[in-house]
């Protein structure tokens, strides 16, 4: 394995390192779940096998890789492509003795991928089932390593709220120096256009893009990923505060890097499914 190699610095007495993670899409059923579930992971499995060889091979590797070089693994969502029995238990076997803190994406709420308007009901209709197989709080939830603070928080659905805001602010008085795990990237003009125009994708998938960039996007893409009055209080509050040194994430399924207003760097690792993964050393 061949990870993208980042250094980011943060002044700290010991450097670490750490493998970052993101959109491994597994694509698993068995007979506990419906016939439907179980055509859904073939024709899922086709669209996610870059090699012909199924999904697993490369997680495999990438966990192989964490453990030889004992690093950490922070994950940034869509570890499954879909909500069955198989995908989670998967998950929670391979991840069970593996030092990990996940950011959820949202792929680990969908039911049948695509069937419907996939907001907080729908989520709620999986999320304690889902909840259970991870070890850390998925709305919410924050690991500290090396005098670093690693906080994941749920915008799998493009969106912040109000108390996830409230939660950050009080890790913010820690004093300690904050990455943000998110599943969808922040937007930047960067990304956007990356997105929109070289890649020519029908919607960015970002969070926070500002409304008149929104006209092309089809009425879902659009009431989707229109941000709401906590999530532009949230990204404001990202500008803004100085405790926070580094955002990672994925859902774009490339890797990239990019830069917001205030100059705050996001790490954006793409698909682990295609192979993609990111050793990052702090230092």
């Amino acid at each position: 394995m061949n990870p993208t190699i980042t250094h980011i610095r943060f002044d700290l007495a010991s450097p670490f390192k750490v493998l970052h993670l993101s959109d491994n899409h597994l694509c698993l059923a068995d007979e506990r779940d419906d016939e439907r579930k179980n055509l859904l992971a073939q024709r899922r499995q086709k669209e996610f096998d870059s090699q012909g060889k199924g999904v697993m091979p490369h997680l495999n590797e990438q966990l192989a890789y964490a453990k030889e070089n004992n690093l950490p693994i922070l994950y940034t969502g869509d570890l499954i492509d879909f909500v069955s029995n198989k995908n989670l238990e998967t998950a929670e076997t391979l991840f069970k003795d593996m030092d990990y803190f996940i950011a959820v994406g949202n792929h680990e709420f969908s039911l049948y991928v695509g069937e419907a308007f996939e907001d907080e009901a729908y989520k709620m209709q999986s999320y304690d089932f889902v909840q259970k197989h991870f070890k850390n709080d998925l709305t919410f939830a924050n690991r500290e390593m090396h005098g670093i603070n690693f906080v994941a928080v749920d915008n799998s659905y493009y969106r912040f709220t109000f108390p996830q805001l409230e939660k950050l602010k009080k890790e913010a008085e820690k004093g300690l120096p904050i990455v943000l795990m998110l599943h969808c990237p922040l937007h930047t003009d960067e990304l956007y256009h990356l997105i929109m125009d070289d890649l020519h994708f029908p919607c960015a998938y970002l969070t926070g893009t500002p409304e008149p960039l929104l006209k092309p996007y089809d009425d879902y893409r659009y009431r989707q990923q229109k941000p709401d009055e906590a999530t532009d209080a949230f990204i404001d509050y990202v500008h803004s505060c100085p405790s926070i040194k580094a955002i990672l994430a994925g859902h774009l399924h490339e890797s990239c890097e990019s830069a917001l207003p205030s100059g705050l760097m996001q790490y954006i690792t793409g698909g682990g499914y295609k192979g993609y993964a990111r050793e990052i050393e702090f230092f």
